[in-house]
């Protein structure tokens, strides 16, 4: 599962091959969710102060993870996202 980006802790991926809708998966600690990238809704559990960053950071690349989910469809290779600053 290919590594997009990674800040504060948090590694953020994708996998090919992936049900839908649209989502991204993160991790921090033994902690893991998925989120979907239109909606933003979350499943599973994270702390606080790290789901806060996800999500800001999953509302400022949209875009971006809406075109690794294309590339994943297609079995391409997925382009880095810069991280939450």
């Amino acid at each position: 599962m290919p590594e997009i980006s990674r800040f504060l802790g948090i590694i953020i991926r994708m996998y090919y091959r992936e049900h839908a809708p649209p989502h991204f998966h993160a991790e921090y600690g033994g902690y893991e969710i998925s989120v979907e990238i239109k909606s933003g809704i979350v499943t599973g559990r994270f702390p606080k102060r790290a789901l806060g960053a996800v999500m800001e950071w999953h509302d400022l690349h949209k875009e971006e993870l809406m075109e690794d989910w294309k590339l994943a469809e297609q079995l391409e290779p997925l382009n880095k996202i810069e991280p939450l600053e």
